[in-house]
C-alpha cells in the first residue's frame, strides 16, 4: 500500500489513498484513523464499489451505520440499512459546507460518502476543515457566533407546502412520538390549527471536538438562514409562505437576534477560502470526520449517484 498523497487547499487537507482492490479496506486500520483525526478527510481510490451493497459491507468495516435519519432536515431517501442517498437536491444548484445534523443533540461522528456514477460536469463533494474556518473569522465575528450561539427555526407542514412534512422529517404519523422526539433534543415547539409544526432549536455555534480538544466550527447558520437561497428565490420564498417565520428553515442568533449580511458574508468567504474539492472516480470512498471538516456539493449535470452512510 502506498503512502497517502496530501491534497491542500487553504486550511483544509485530504488524504488520499490509492489502493488495488477491496481487501485494502481493513488494511488500513489504524492508519487510516490517525489520518482522519489529523486531517479530517480521506478519500479512498481504488476499492472497486460499484452497488449499493457493496458500500454497505466497506461502511460495515467501520461499524454499524445508522438506519434512521429521524429528524433531519436534508431530503434523502433509504437506499439499503444504513445506506442514503446523499442530499435530493436541484443538481443545477451548490450545496453549502456544513456539518451534518449540527442543528440536533445529537450527530454522526463520521460520514462516508461513496460514488458509484460520476457526474458528466461537476458534482464534487468538496470538503472544508471547520479549525481553519474558525480561525480565518474576524474575531468580532467570531466572538458573536461563540457567545450567542445558533438559534435553528423550523416550519413543518403536515402535508401541503413547501420542505419536508414532519411525517416525513420524523419518520411518523403519531403526534406524540413526534413531542417525545423533541422533548428528548431540548426543543420548543408548538402545533398550528393546519396540523403544521414549529421548532426551536438553540446549539453551540462551535464546539470542542472529543478527541482532540480543539475548537471547531459546527454549525449550520448560513446554511439555513433564508439568505442562502440563490438569487432571488428567498423574497419570491418568503413571499410565498407568508413571512419568514413560515419558511421550512431559518436561522438565527441564539439570543434570538437575526444574523446580519455581514457576519453571514464572513462565514461564506472564510469556507470559500478553505474549501477543497476533489472530482469523484467510480468506485472511490470518501470518509469525513463530521465535527473536524465540512462537506457540501457542487452543481453538476449529467446522471449522479453519490450514496451516503453515517456513523
Amino acid at each position: 500500500m502506498s503512502k497517502p498523497d496530501l491534497l491542500t487547499r487553504g486550511g483544509t487537507a485530504l488524504a488520499l489513498y490509492t489502493v488495488d482492490d477491496r481487501g485494502a479496506l481493513p488494511r488500513l486500520g489504524g492508519e487510516l484513523d490517525e489520518a482522519l483525526t489529523r486531517h479530517g478527510a480521506v478519500l479512498v481510490r481504488g476499492l472497486g464499489l460499484a452497488t449499493a451493497d457493496d458500500f454497505g459491507q466497506a461502511v460495515r468495516v467501520f461499524g454499524e451505520p445508522a438506519t434512521s435519519y429521524r429528524g433531519g432536515n436534508t431530503p434523502r431517501s433509504t437506499v439499503a440499512t444504513g445506506v442514503f442517498t446523499s442530499t435530493e437536491y436541484p443538481a443545477r444548484y451548490p450545496i453549502s459546507q456544513h456539518n451534518e445534523l449540527s442543528y440536533a443533540p445529537r450527530w454522526p461522528e463520521r460520514l462516508y460518502f461513496c460514488c458509484l456514477v460520476p457526474a458528466e460536469t461537476g458534482g464534487a463533494t468538496p470538503v472544508c476543515d471547520g479549525r481553519a474556518l474558525l480561525a480565518d473569522l474576524d474575531p468580532a465575528v467570531r466572538e458573536r457566533f461563540t457567545a450567542r450561539g445558533v438559534e435553528y427555526r423550523q416550519h413543518l407542514h403536515g402535508g401541503y407546502g413547501f420542505g419536508k412534512s414532519w411525517q416525513d422529517t420524523f419518520e411518523t404519523t403519531d403526534r406524540a412520538a413526534v413531542e417525545e422526539f423533541l422533548l428528548g433534543a431540548d426543543a420548543e415547539f408548538a402545533w398550528t390549527a393546519d396540523d403544521d409544526l414549529r421548532i426551536t432549536q438553540r446549539r453551540p455555534a462551535t464546539r470542542a471536538h472529543p478527541r482532540t480538544g480543539e475548537q471547531v466550527w459546527f454549525n449550520q447558520a448560513d446554511q439555513w438562514h433564508v439568505s442562502n437561497l440563490p438569487g432571488d428565490e428567498a423574497a419570491l420564498l418568503v413571499d410565498a409562505v407568508g413571512g419568514e417565520d413560515n419558511l421550512p428553515h431559518n436561522a438565527r442568533y441564539g439570543d434570538g437576534s437575526a444574523l446580519t449580511a455581514a457576519d453571514l458574508a464572513a462565514v461564506r468567504d472564510a469556507a470559500r477560502a478553505h474549501t477543497l474539492a476533489v472530482p469523484w472516480r467510480s468506485g472511490d470512498l470518501l470518509i469525513v470526520d463530521n465535527m473536524l471538516v465540512l462537506h457540501g456539493r457542487e452543481p453538476y449535470t449529467g446522471d449522479r449517484r453519490v450514496l451516503v452512510g453515517m456513523i
